[in-house]
């Protein structure tokens, strides 16, 4: 268990992403959601991070459910403000938006100290608890000043009255993110893919940044989106059919991660979780399977022969942090 920058909030160094459960591109069952939280659970997993966009609310509810037996106080739970839902005709489908739901809602931007209460107010319902633990703004990138100038003071707000015991953004770029840990007090923020074995951009300023503050940074997206899991053409990458260019990076290392004996996906959750600013790596999963087989490869040794040979072959750079290495001193 980690501690989320100054806060008392702790997670797991492995986490749960529930987008998939949230029927994220194709429909999971009732029953499939319900296993694989279980399965979650049953490995050690106490870290559960959910959002009202992830199947227009589906996915709290599903996780919700899931936990409502388990002890409060023994799992740490996030969700995420800036996208409103509001009722649709539930004419069509939601796959424009990702997920394979009726469209009974619709996504409205804001930002507004109001907006964030309301639409914390109503992901409280969907989960059925009366708290939650971490609360991040999603996704502001279109949106920055209004996200700086209301969400985040509205975020303080609730963290100075206990309603949430931590607070930050989520969001798949590195940069803004930075700009978060510099000019305000959040404890931790979640970068989404720019920080794995095919893009290290957060390496740049985001941890270091964090690492020399004392904030934590959730890392999801470790697989992005599937390549690193299993790379080949049609794969998919940030959420799109992957570039040729990169499905034959990713087998590169999975070719290196064949030759030393272990698995590109073990090697992917490895190297998200060696920089020492990283407090947990958030893994979606869609089923029971997929949970064990993230948790077993989380907890495989990847030799330190395959980073050596990643850093000899220009697919990794020399300023990373790799499992087994002493962590990069703290500027002071």
């Amino acid at each position: 268990m980690n501690r989320l920058g100054g806060s008392g909030v702790q997670v797991s160094a492995l986490a749960f992403g529930a987008a998939a459960i949230g029927n994220l591109y194709t429909e999971v069952g009732e029953a499939e959601a319900y296993e694989a939280v279980e399965a979650a659970w049953q490995r050690g997993i106490r870290y559960f991070d959910t959002a009202p966009h992830y199947g227009l609310g589906l996915s709290e509810r599903r996780l919700g459910a899931a936990l409502r037996a388990r002890p409060r106080d023994q799992y740490t739970i996030s969700t995420k403000v800036g996208r409103r839902l509001e009722s649709a005709d539930g004419c069509g489908d939601d796959l424009a938006g990702g997920f394979a739901v009726p469209a009974t809602h619709r996504r409205v931007w804001d930002f507004s100290a109001d907006g964030i209460r309301r639409t914390l107010e109503s992901s409280l319902e969907r989960l059925g608890l009366d708290r939650v633990d971490v609360v991040y703004l999603h996704d502001p990138d279109e949106h920055a000043e209004w996200a700086f100038r209301e969400g985040y003071p509205a975020l303080e707000e609730l963290r100075s009255q206990g309603v949430v015991r931590a607070i930050g953004a989520g969001m798949n770029q590195a940069e803004m993110l930075t700009r978060f840990v510099r000019d305000t007090d959040v404890d931790v923020v979640l970068c989404a893919g720019r920080y794995t074995l095919l893009d290290q951009n957060a390496l740049r300023d985001l941890l270091p940044t964090a690492h020399a503050r004392g904030r934590s940074v959730v890392i999801g997206g470790a697989f992005n989106s599937g390549l690193l899991a299993n790379p080949e053409p049609g794969a998919r990458y940030d959420y799109t059919v992957a570039p040729s260019e990169l499905v034959r990076r990713a087998l590169r290392l999975k070719l290196l991660a064949d030759r030393h004996g272990t698995t590109l996906r073990a090697a992917a959750l490895a190297f998200c979780a060696a920089h020492p600013a990283v407090a947990t790596v958030l893994v979606g999963a869609r089923s029971a399977h997929e949970v064990r087989d993230c948790a077993h490869q989380f907890a495989a040794r990847v030799p330190q022969e395959f980073w050596q040979d990643l850093r000899t072959e220009g697919l990794l750079p020399a300023e990373a942090p790799v499992p087994g290495e002493d962590p990069p001193r703290q500027p002071s």
